[in-house]
């Protein structure tokens, strides 16, 4: 086989379906609500909480809801192409699996190599988001930690270690390693009082909106002193840029494909499910908090606990502390599970050593490559300011939404008599819009995002060219 047809070689699609049946290294033990609660875990986090808040402070006015409809219907479009695959191939590796079977070797050995830090450092970002939250509460009830455990070097005098921030990742990665039904449960309550708290908010704050803090719907546009336009048509663009990254997440549980019960009916169903969940969430969220306190006022860390607050309604505020608190578990759940069967599928492809691709003989988890990612994620997210973490995050994520999107035209056109369980609607105008928006987006990256990419990127090239493009299961075949 000649070096170009190594790098486009593929696994038919007949092929992984055949086979997706007939594996036995994970035990099928996610349902439904399971698998849904896995994709609101990565769709909600402080974002419902702090994101509404400051958009409509800084770029929307009460128009911010406009923002979230339209980052959702963007997410939306890719979440349909999702949907497709996930119930055509239903094999752990999500979009790395994907553009394995229409793309080739290389494209889905580049998106999962991306993928795989993308996803460590969403784990590290949520969890140094986290220790702040907690370190707050302790303050609160007079518990300090030593200064040396406070934060990374650079975010305070005498910071050295941000010693929960490294604590919670590893006890993700702990509860990962046992039985995945034991995980899915605990999150499937974690995501249950988060939603219960946001249903709170809406309950009781829509007694007390004021249709007047609504007007006017959308802001006059202004220029600000740096040259930056905020409100109007521009800033909701601009603030949709923003939330775009608040509701994707639904991706990470195509991950657990080969540990659902019923993948071809209930994943698709998963993905639209928790998408839509969420959506009406951060809607009601959005119209709801710009009606009980003037957008102006929303420019804070916690501006939905603060709109109650200054209500007088401190109680909904505690709930809501306390229920972003434990809502940021199930983020780092999400992703910790998302990018630990990544591995795993780039290790059975024998694209990565296959050592990593064992399961534990008691659990039945991907145990060893939840040991390493735990362990790096603890130190990054113990060494590293939230700023410089998260400054890396999201290009993995909208590479991979291109992918999906253009394999669902390419496989339409190359195979229309494929079984779909779930078929993407007005192919190819849904595709393009996922394409254009997840473009729009990653043109809005800083640059310093680009530069780590493109070194990730080399660093991957490398390792295929050395490694993967030899030991792959195709090569052997």
């Amino acid at each position: 086989m000649g070096f170009f047809n190594k790098l486009v070689r593929h696994k038919p699609v007949e092929l992984l379906q055949a086979e997706a049946g007939k594996r036995g290294d994970f035990r099928r033990v996610l349902g439904l609500w399971q698998l849904t609660a896995i994709g609101i875990g990565g769709i909600i986090g402080v974002g419902v909480f702090v994101l509404a808040g400051k958009q409509a402070a800084i770029n929307a006015g009460p128009a911010v809801a406009i923002s979230f409809l339209i980052a959702g219907i963007a997410s939306a479009a890719a979440a349909l192409c999702y949907a497709e695959f996930a119930g055509m191939i239903p094999v752990t590796g999500s979009a790395y699996t994907y553009g394995y079977a229409v793309l080739g070797e290389l494209a889905a050995w580049l998106i999962g190599w991306d993928l795989l830090l993308e996803y460590a450092l969403i784990v590290a970002v949520v969890a140094i988001g986290w220790s702040g939250y907690v370190q707050a509460a302790l303050t609160g009830i007079g518990v300090t930690l030593p200064v040396w455990a406070q934060g990374a070097i650079g975010t305070g005098e005498g910071h050295v270690f941000n010693v929960i921030a490294a604590f919670v990742t590893l006890a993700v990665a702990a509860l990962l390693i046992f039985r995945t039904e034991w995980g899915a449960r605990f999150n499937t309550l974690v995501v249950a009082i988060k939603v219960a708290a946001v249903a709170l908010v809406i309950g009781v704050g829509v007694f007390y909106v004021n249709p007047a803090n609504w007007v006017p719907f959308i802001p006059e546009h202004v220029v600000g002193p740096d040259g930056v336009g905020h409100f109007g048509f521009q800033g909701v663009a601009a603030a949709a840029a923003v939330v775009f990254f608040a509701v994707f997440g639904y991706d990470t549980l195509t991950t657990a494909a080969e540990e659902s019960k019923n993948p071809q009916r209930d994943l698709p169903r998963a993905v639209l499910l928790s998408l839509g969940i969420s959506m009406t969430m951060y809607l009601a969220v959005s119209l709801v908090l710009t009606g009980i306190a003037h957008y102006s006022t929303l420019n804070t860390d916690a501006p939905v606990a603060d709109a109650f607050r200054n209500l007088g309604l401190h109680w909904v505020a505690l709930i809501i502390s306390v229920s972003a608190v434990f809502g940021l578990i199930s983020v780092l759940f999400a992703f910790m599970l998302g990018a630990t069967r990544i591995w795993f599928a780039l290790s059975r492809d024998g694209l990565l050593p296959g050592w990593f691709a064992k399961v534990h003989p008691r659990y039945g988890t991907p145990h060893r490559p939840t040991v390493v990612l735990g362990v790096f994620t603890a130190l990054v997210a113990g060494l590293l300011p939230i700023e410089e973490v998260a400054k890396l995050v999201n290009i993995g994520v909208l590479s991979a939404f291109i992918v999906i999107c253009t394999s669902v035209m390419i496989l339409r056109k190359r195979k229309p008599d494929l079984h779909r369980a779930f078929r993407t609607p007005l192919v190819p105008l849904v595709p393009l819009v996922g394409i254009g928006f997840s473009i729009w987006l990653l043109a809005e990256l800083p640059a310093i995002t680009w530069k780590v990419f493109l070194v990730w990127v080399s660093l991957g090239l490398l390792v295929y060219l050395g490694y993967g493009m030899r030991h792959s299961k195709l090569e052997k075949q």
